[in-house]
C-alpha cells in the first residue's frame, strides 16, 4: 500500500488562467452525443494502472456515449504537471487532488461544485473533508489511517494487557515504560517528532493548530504545550534519541521488525512491510488524552470548473469513488481503501490476514484529525513547527520556547 502524504502546490492566480480541456468536440452534457472526458491521475501509478483500466471499462459499459481518456503520472511529477496544465488552460476534466491541496484549489475557483447523486455512499468524515459551506467540491477516492502497531510478544513478556480503543496517553506511557530496556536496545514506543504528529496530538488533547479563521496559530496554549511535551518527551525515555538514530529514514520500521519496539505510530500502508515479522503483532486505535483523534491521509478527485462536460465528468468521478466495481477492485488489489460507508462492502478486507484487528482501521475514522491547511505558506508552516519541535527534542530549547518561536514565525508567514 502506498502512503498518501499531503503535499501542497501554490495556486495563486492559476484559476484566472483556466480554460477547460475536453478531448471531444461534443458540446453539452452526458445525454448529448459522444463525449470524451479526460482524467489525470497519480493514484494508479506504480502497479495499479491495470486496475484503473478495469474501473474505466466498467464505467464506459454502464455509460454508453462517455469515453474516459486517462493520463497517469508518477506522484513525484504530478504536482508540477498539474500546475503547468492549470497555467496553460489544459487541465483535465477530472483530476486527482489531496486534502492538503483542497482549500487552495477551492478558494481559487479551480473546482466545480458537485451535485452528488448519492452522498450517503461515502463515509461522512471523508466526504465532509472535501466540502465547503455544505457543498462538495471534490469526492474522496481513497484513504489510509494512522494507527498504533504493537509487538504482542513484548507485551506478553512484560505481562501487559494488549492496547484497546479505550487507551489514553497514560496507558501508553505506562506500557512503554514497562517494555523499555535501553541496555538491551528495546524501546517502548516510537512516534515521529513532526508536524504530522503534532497537529494530531493537539486534537487528541482538545486543542487546535490554527484559529477558526485560519489566520493565526492556536497551539501556544497550556494544552498545546502539554501535547508537545507528550510528543517530545518520549525521546530518551521510551524512544531513542536523535543521537541514537531516531528520525533517520526507516529507523522506526527497522526497529519494529527487529522486535525491539513495543509500539509504533504509523500508517496502515505498513501492513505489507510487517507481514513477515518474526513475532506476533496487531494494531489498535491510537490513544488520546481528552479525546480520540486519528490522522487520515486521503486522495480525492475534482472536476474542473471550466470543463465543458461537468455532468459527464461528475458521473465518472462518482463511479471512480463509490461504485461496487471500484470497491471490489481496490480490495482485491490491496490498493488503499475505498471511502465508502457500507461496512458490508468492506467485509473481505476485515477477513484478510494480519493484523487481526483490522476493524481498528475503520474505528479510527470515528475521530478524525485533518491536517491544518492554509492557502499560502503551507510548506513553510509545516517546516517551521517541525524545526522547532526538533530543537526541543534535542534539548536546545524548552518546549515553551520552541512553541513561542514557532508561533511568531508561522504567524509572520500567514500574515504574508
Amino acid at each position: 500500500m502506498n502512503r498518501t502524504v499531503p503535499v501542497v502546490a501554490g495556486l495563486a492566480g492559476a484559476a484566472l488562467l483556466l480554460a477547460g480541456c475536453a478531448a471531444s468536440p461534443a458540446e453539452g452534457d452526458a445525454s448529448a452525443e459522444e463525449v470524451t472526458i479526460t482524467y489525470s491521475n497519480f493514484i494508479s501509478n506504480g502497479g495499479n494502472e491495470e486496475n484503473l483500466e478495469a474501473i474505466v471499462a466498467a464505467f464506459e459499459d454502464e455509460n454508453p456515449g462517455i469515453t474516459v481518456e486517462v493520463t497517469t503520472l508518477p506522484y513525484a511529477d504530478y504536482g508540477t504537471a498539474l500546475q503547468t496544465d492549470l497555467a496553460a488552460g489544459s487541465v483535465a476534466d477530472v483530476f486527482d487532488i489531496e486534502y492538503a491541496n483542497y482549500a487552495a484549489y477551492q478558494a481559487n475557483g479551480v473546482l466545480a461544485p458537485l451535485e452528488v447523486s448519492n452522498p450517503d455512499a461515502y463515509r461522512p468524515s471523508l466526504l465532509e473533508a472535501y466540502s465547503t459551506d455544505g457543498t462538495s467540491y471534490a469526492l474522496p477516492s481513497s484513504f489510509s489511517t494512522v494507527v498504533m502497531f504493537y509487538n504482542a510478544d513484548l507485551f506478553d513478556a512484560a505481562g501487559l494487557e494488549y492496547p484497546t480503543a479505550d487507551w489514553t496517553w497514560e496507558d501508553e506511557r505506562a506500557a512503554a515504560e514497562a517494555i523499555t530496556d535501553e541496555a538491551a536496545g528495546v524501546w517502548g514506543s516510537h512516534q515521529p517528532v513532526s508536524f504530522y504528529e503534532y497537529y494530531k496530538v493537539l486534537e487528541q488533547n482538545g486543542e487546535s493548530f490554527l484559529t477558526d479563521d485560519g489566520t493565526a496559530v492556536a497551539f501556544n496554549t497550556p494544552g498545546g504545550i502539554e501535547a508537545a511535551e507528550w510528543l517530545v518527551g518520549k525521546s530518551g525515555t521510551v524512544m531513542p534519541t536523535i543521537e541514537q538514530g531516531q528520525g533517520t529514514p526507516d529507523f522506526d520500521t527497522n526497529l519494529f521488525l527487529e522486535g525491539k519496539l513495543g509500539m509504533l505510530h504509523t500508517g496502515i500502508w505498513m501492513f505489507g512491510a510487517f507481514a513477515d515479522a518474526p513475532f506476533a503483532w496487531d494494531i489498535a486505535v491510537e490513544p488520546g488524552n481528552t479525546e480520540q483523534a486519528s490522522a487520515v491521509f486521503s486522495n480525492a478527485v475534482g472536476v474542473s470548473a471550466s470543463s465543458e462536460h461537468i455532468e459527464a465528468a461528475t458521473k465518472w468521478a462518482e463511479f471512480l469513488t463509490s461504485s461496487q466495481v471500484m470497491v471490489d477492485t481496490r480490495l482485491d488489489a490491496g490498493w488503499e481503501l475505498p471511502p465508502v460507508a457500507d461496512e458490508a462492502a468492506l467485509a473481505t478486507y476485515l477477513e484478510k490476514d494480519a493484523p487481526a484487528n483490522r476493524q481498528a482501521v475503520f474505528d479510527s475514522l470515528d475521530g478524525v484529525a485533518l491536517p491544518p491547511v492554509v492557502a499560502n505558506g503551507q510548506t513553510e508552516m509545516q517546516d517551521i513547527i517541525g524545526e522547532e519541535l526538533v530543537e526541543a527534542q534535542a534539548g536546545r530549547k524548552s518546549v515553551e520556547e520552541a512553541l513561542a518561536s514557532a508561533e511568531e514565525r508561522i504567524n509572520a508567514v500567514l500574515a504574508g
